[in-house]
C-alpha cells in the first residue's frame, strides 16, 4: 500500500465513523390525550434509550420497553442506538405540560426502566427472566428491592453471585420464597416493574420490602417516602391480599454522616405507614451497628452489602414478625 493511499484513509477515517453514526435517525416522540408516550426508531434493529431529568441519553440510560405514563407533563429526551450502543442517533426532546387534574411529580413516583450497570447487568433480561420465574413458582414469600435484596439469594439469572444464599436455603426456600431485588433499583424502577408484569398471577401471603438507598444521592427524603408509598399502595391494589414488611432502609457508609441521617428521616417517615395498608414497618438497621454506630467489614465488607453473615443478622432479626405475619406457630 502507498504511502499516499494509506494517509488518504486515515484521513477518511472520522468522516466514516461520522457517517455511521449519523445513520441513526433519531426517534419520533408522540404523547396521546390520555399522557401515554410512545416512541418509535425509524431506523430498524435499533434500541431507544430515553431519560425524564432533562440530561441526554447515553448507553447506560433507561430502555424503552414499553409505552410511557406522564400524565404529569416532563421533559422527555430519546436516541436510537445500536444494540451494541456504540452508535447514536442525535437526541430527540419533547416538553409536555401536564394534563388537566395533574401536577409534576417528583421522579421517585414517575415509573421508568434503568441499565444504569449495563452491559454488565441486564436490566431488562433480568425482569422477563423473573417475572416467568415468579409467576410460574408462586411464592408464598416474595422479597423486593435493589441489589441488596437481589444478592440475597434465590434462583440465580446472571453472573451476579449471591452471597447470603446458605441463609436463604435455610429460611426462606422451604417457604417458597421468590427474589425480585435488581441491582441499581431505585423506587421509580421497581414502581415500573410491578406494573408490567413482575407480579402477575401470584398471591403471596407475605411481601418482605426495603427499597430507596439507591434514591438518597439525588432525591429529598419525603420524595423518597412519597415513592416508598407508591409502591405500598401498588401492591395494595394488585395483590391486596398480600401482607407488607416494610423494612427501614438498612444504614450504609462506615460512620454515621448526612446519608444516614437522611437514611434515619426516610424511615422515620415511611414508620407512619404501619398498621396502615397491610404493612408493619421494621427499622433492624441497628443491627448492623457497633456500639459506636460503625459498620464493620466482617458484616458489609463494601459498607453497603451484607455477606452471608450479615444477611444471617437480617434473616434472624425479621423471623420473628415474618412467622407471625405468616401465620406460622411461634
Amino acid at each position: 500500500m502507498s504511502k499516499h493511499l494509506l494517509l488518504s484513509l486515515l484521513a477518511c477515517g472520522p468522516l466514516l465513523h461520522a457517517q455511521t453514526t449519523l445513520q441513526l435517525a433519531p426517534p419520533a416522540i408522540q404523547r396521546a390525550t390520555n399522557g401515554i408516550v410512545t416512541l418509535q426508531s425509524a431506523t430498524p434493529d435499533t434500541t431507544i434509550l430515553y431519560t425524564l431529568d432533562g440530561t441526554d441519553p447515553i448507553a447506560k440510560s433507561n430502555p424503552y420497553l414499553a409505552p410511557i405514563d406522564l400524565p404529569s407533563g416532563g421533559t422527555l429526551k430519546a436516541r436510537a442506538f445500536s444494540k451494541d450502543r456504540k452508535a447514536m442517533s442525535e437526541a430527540e426532546q419533547s416538553t409536555f405540560e401536564p394534563l388537566a387534574g395533574h401536577k409534576p411529580l417528583p421522579s421517585t413516583v414517575v415509573p421508568v426502566t434503568q441499565d444504569r450497570s449495563w452491559p454488565s447487568y441486564d436490566w431488562a433480561k433480568r425482569h422477563a427472566l423473573t417475572s416467568a420465574a415468579v409467576k410460574k413458582a408462586k411464592p408464598q414469600i416474595l422479597f423486593i428491592g435493589d441489589s441488596i435484596t437481589h444478592f440475597f439469594g434465590g434462583e440465580r439469572f446472571d453472573s451476579n453471585s449471591l452471597r447470603g444464599q446458605q441463609t436463604w436455603g435455610e429460611f426462606y426456600a422451604p417457604r417458597n420464597a421468590g427474589n425480585l431485588g435488581f441491582g441499581w433499583d431505585k423506587t421509580e424502577n421497581v414502581l415500573w416493574r410491578l406494573q408490567h408484569g413482575a407480579i402477575d398471577d401470584i398471591a403471596p401471603k407475605l411481601v418482605v420490602m426495603m427499597i430507596g438507598t439507591n434514591n438518597t444521592g439525588t432525591c429529598s427524603a419525603p420524595d423518597i417516602a412519597t415513592g416508598i408509598e407508591a409502591i405500598v399502595l401498588e401492591f395494595n391494589q394488585r395483590l391486596p391480599q398480600s401482607k407488607i414488611l416494610l423494612l427501614g432502609i438498612f444504614p450504609r457508609g462506615e460512620k454515621p454522616g448526612p446519608q444516614r441521617e437522611k437514611i434515619a428521616e426516610i424511615n422515620g417517615l415511611i414508620a407512619k405507614l404501619s398498621g396502615t395498608h397491610n404493612v408493619t414497618f421494621l427499622d433492624i438497621g441497628p443491627k448492623f451497628l457497633t456500639p459506636e454506630g460503625l459498620i464493620t467489614k466482617d458484616i458489609m465488607p463494601d459498607f453497603l452489602h451484607p455477606n452471608e453473615k450479615g444477611y444471617r443478622i437480617w434473616a434472624e432479626a425479621i423471623e420473628p414478625t415474618v412467622k407471625k405475619l405468616m401465620g406460622e406457630a411461634q
